[in-house]
């Protein structure tokens, strides 16, 4: 998994996957580009079923910390 995370604003700008279930994966990311949603969302989800999805959590865990996200609240927009 590989994702482009836009600097100023958390939102996902890109993400590419290779291998088993990608396309499930790349489907719950889709869906939160599509909203328009800051990683962090998509980072915090509590999934319904364990799948390949749950490696979206490890992969925003390592976008590094930036002071925007300390001041910006992700909840109702």
């Amino acid at each position: 998994m590989k994702t482009l995370v836009g600097g100023s604003d958390d939102r996902i700008r890109g993400f590419t996957m290779i291998g088993a279930e990608a396309g499930e994966v790349m489907a719950a990311v889709q869906t939160a580009m599509l909203a328009d949603l800051p990683y962090p969302r998509l980072r915090d989800a509590v999934l319904a079923h364990p799948t390949m999805v749950e490696g979206l959590g490890s992969l925003f865990s390592n976008v590094p910390p930036r002071s925007v996200l300390s001041t910006r609240t992700y909840g109702a927009q």
